[in-house]
């Protein structure tokens, strides 16, 4: 199911947004604000994101530039505005598509169909790279200094989350959230015994790096270079 994030701070049109999409087979997160929106994006990865431009605080420009500049995730805008040139501003900006309020859910389901057809601005077989890994999302491969290292399927997703974004400090809580959807019970273990395992791993090619930090308290990060 592709994942979709929503962000808007009317709580009607979020609803009706998101319940309309997961009823055609997608899923869905719902924003409220420009700043919940970033966290959003730092924690998740999304196929596609639809973005009002009147939000609270952070709004909808400086959030189409984070996204921009940091995730390679297409972006549909909403807007009152239906003038040519705020149009453009925002296509010249970074955005795929634009969509005028009020819209009928139905025009706006095409335009993200559209989106996603064509690939948005995601290249079609994006490799993360970090230091001497290079982590290939499609094919499920990790290269260390050329040479092809063997992961779990939970191993490989905890590091391509931290790869994807990392300056991200990611705790145990959130990557049991990204992989199993639920909360960690508080003696459970597992994130810490995945976290190990790859560092066991890597330190094969690379005993004396580090790929993976502990922040103490926290949770974990990738390591500066």
């Amino acid at each position: 199911m592709r994942n979709i994030l929503v962000v808007d701070d009317d709580q009607a049109i979020n609803k009706m947004v998101r319940e309309y999409l997961l009823g055609k087979g997608y899923r869905t997160d719902g924003a409220y604000s420009g700043t919940e929106a970033v966290m959003l994006l730092e924690r998740n990865r999304y196929e596609l994101v639809v973005l009002d431009l009147m939000l609270p605080g952070m709004t909808g420009e400086e959030v189409l530039e984070y996204i921009v500049k940091n995730c390679p995730t297409p972006v549909i805008a909403l807007s009152a505005k239906d003038d040519v040139a705020s149009k453009l501003v925002l296509l010249k900006g970074g955005a795929e598509d634009y969509v005028t309020k009020p819209f009928d859910p139905e025009e706006l389901l095409a335009r993200i169909e559209i989106v996603l057809r064509r690939g948005g601005t995601a290249p079609a077989n994006r490799v993360l790279s970090y230091g001497n890994l290079e982590l290939d999302p499609e094919a499920k491969t990790l290269m260390q200094l050329g040479q092809p290292v063997a992961l779990t399927k939970n191993e490989f997703a905890i590091l391509e989350m931290m790869m994807e974004r990392p300056s991200v400090v990611y705790t145990k809580e959130m990557i049991y959230e990204k992989l199993w959807n639920e909360q960690p019970d508080a003696s459970d273990n597992t994130i810490s015994v995945h976290v190990s395992n790859i560092r066991k791993k890597l330190a094969v090619l690379e005993p004396d790096r580090s790929y993976v930090k502990t922040v103490w308290g926290i949770g974990f990060k990738m390591e500066s270079l």
